[in-house]
Protein backbone atom coordinates (compact mmCIF):
# COMPACT_ATOMS: atom_id res chain seq x y z
CA UNK A 1 0.00 0.00 0.00
CA UNK A 2 3.12 2.22 1.06
CA UNK A 3 4.18 2.60 -2.90
CA UNK A 4 0.87 2.81 -3.88
CA UNK A 5 0.59 5.69 -1.75
CA UNK A 6 3.75 7.15 -2.51
CA UNK A 7 3.18 6.54 -6.97
CA UNK A 8 -0.03 7.81 -6.51
CA UNK A 9 1.17 11.19 -4.89
CA UNK A 10 3.53 11.57 -7.79
CA UNK A 11 1.06 11.24 -10.24
CA UNK A 12 -1.82 13.25 -8.79
CA UNK A 13 0.70 15.69 -8.39
CA UNK A 14 2.02 15.68 -12.21
CA UNK A 15 -1.93 15.83 -13.46
CA UNK A 16 -2.09 18.28 -11.32
CA UNK A 17 0.53 20.89 -12.13
CA UNK A 18 -0.55 19.75 -16.11
CA UNK A 19 -4.30 20.47 -15.72
CA UNK A 20 -2.78 23.88 -13.70
CA UNK A 21 -0.35 24.68 -16.58
CA UNK A 22 -2.96 23.73 -19.85
CA UNK A 23 -5.75 26.26 -18.35
CA UNK A 24 -2.69 29.20 -17.42
CA UNK A 25 -1.64 28.57 -20.79
CA UNK A 26 -5.35 28.36 -22.71
CA UNK A 27 -6.58 31.51 -20.72
CA UNK A 28 -3.60 33.38 -22.22
CA UNK A 29 -4.23 32.22 -25.53
CA UNK A 30 -7.94 33.55 -25.11
CA UNK A 31 -11.30 32.05 -25.87
CA UNK A 32 -11.58 29.63 -28.75
CA UNK A 33 -15.35 29.46 -28.81
CA UNK A 34 -15.72 33.36 -30.00
CA UNK A 35 -13.04 32.65 -33.04
CA UNK A 36 -13.51 31.80 -36.30
CA UNK A 37 -12.32 28.33 -38.22
CA UNK A 38 -8.98 30.62 -39.08
CA UNK A 39 -8.61 31.67 -35.65
CA UNK A 40 -8.84 28.61 -34.08
CA UNK A 41 -6.58 26.74 -36.98
CA UNK A 42 -3.68 29.57 -35.82
CA UNK A 43 -4.84 29.31 -31.90
CA UNK A 44 -3.69 25.50 -32.40
CA UNK A 45 -0.68 26.07 -34.07
CA UNK A 46 0.60 28.61 -31.12
CA UNK A 47 -0.50 26.04 -29.05
CA UNK A 48 1.85 23.74 -30.47
CA UNK A 49 4.82 26.43 -29.57
CA UNK A 50 3.36 27.45 -26.14
CA UNK A 51 5.96 26.20 -23.48
CA UNK A 52 3.06 26.05 -20.52
CA UNK A 53 0.81 23.88 -22.69
CA UNK A 54 4.16 21.74 -23.64
CA UNK A 55 5.13 21.10 -19.97
CA UNK A 56 1.68 20.91 -19.11
CA UNK A 57 0.80 17.62 -22.06
CA UNK A 58 4.07 16.57 -20.77
CA UNK A 59 3.21 16.49 -17.14
CA UNK A 60 -0.36 14.52 -17.99
CA UNK A 61 1.98 12.51 -19.95
CA UNK A 62 3.89 11.49 -17.19
CA UNK A 63 1.01 11.02 -15.06
CA UNK A 64 -0.70 8.60 -17.53
CA UNK A 65 2.45 6.31 -17.66
CA UNK A 66 2.34 6.44 -13.49
CA UNK A 67 -1.49 5.35 -13.39
CA UNK A 68 -0.51 2.99 -15.52
CA UNK A 69 1.87 1.04 -13.31
CA UNK A 70 -0.40 2.03 -10.22
CA UNK A 71 -2.70 0.11 -12.42
CA UNK A 72 -0.55 -3.03 -12.85
CA UNK A 73 -0.09 -3.78 -8.97
CA UNK A 74 -3.31 -2.15 -6.95
CA UNK A 75 -6.89 -3.11 -7.36
CA UNK A 76 -9.05 -0.13 -9.54
CA UNK A 77 -11.41 0.01 -6.41
CA UNK A 78 -8.69 1.31 -4.17
CA UNK A 79 -6.62 3.13 -6.98
CA UNK A 80 -9.42 4.93 -8.50
CA UNK A 81 -10.68 7.19 -5.95
CA UNK A 82 -7.26 8.50 -4.71
CA UNK A 83 -7.12 10.42 -8.11
CA UNK A 84 -9.62 12.20 -6.42
CA UNK A 85 -6.87 14.28 -3.94
CA UNK A 86 -6.36 15.63 -7.31
CA UNK A 87 -9.12 18.14 -6.31
CA UNK A 88 -7.40 19.22 -3.42
CA UNK A 89 -4.11 20.20 -5.53
CA UNK A 90 -6.73 21.70 -7.86
CA UNK A 91 -8.49 23.84 -5.38
CA UNK A 92 -5.42 25.57 -3.95
CA UNK A 93 -3.48 25.86 -6.95
CA UNK A 94 -6.17 27.51 -8.66
CA UNK A 95 -6.56 29.65 -5.78
CA UNK A 96 -3.13 30.88 -5.85
CA UNK A 97 -1.66 30.42 -9.46
CA UNK A 98 -4.80 31.08 -11.26
CA UNK A 99 -6.22 33.84 -9.18
CA UNK A 100 -10.13 32.32 -8.68
CA UNK A 101 -12.27 32.15 -6.16
CA UNK A 102 -12.70 29.40 -4.43
CA UNK A 103 -15.85 29.72 -2.38
CA UNK A 104 -16.24 27.67 1.34
CA UNK A 105 -18.88 25.47 -0.42
CA UNK A 106 -16.05 24.24 -2.57
CA UNK A 107 -13.65 23.86 0.47
CA UNK A 108 -16.29 21.76 2.70
CA UNK A 109 -16.38 19.39 -0.94
CA UNK A 110 -12.81 19.22 -0.99
CA UNK A 111 -12.74 18.23 2.24
CA UNK A 112 -15.53 15.75 2.34
CA UNK A 113 -13.38 14.04 -0.78
CA UNK A 114 -10.35 13.60 1.68
CA UNK A 115 -12.47 11.71 4.10
CA UNK A 116 -13.70 9.70 1.43
CA UNK A 117 -10.57 9.04 0.25
CA UNK A 118 -8.96 8.12 3.52
CA UNK A 119 -11.96 6.12 4.19
CA UNK A 120 -11.81 3.91 0.55
CA UNK A 121 -8.10 3.68 1.59
CA UNK A 122 -8.22 2.78 5.15
CA UNK A 123 -10.41 -0.24 3.74
CA UNK A 124 -7.60 -1.62 1.75
CA UNK A 125 -5.36 -2.17 4.36
CA UNK A 126 -7.87 -4.31 6.42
Amino acid sequence: MFKTMMVMLLAVSAGTVGDILLAKGMKEMGDLSAMNLRGILDAAFRALTTPKLICGTAMLALFFFLWLAVLSWEDLSVALPMQALNYVLVAFLSQYYLGETVSPLRWAGTVLVCVGVMMITKSSTN
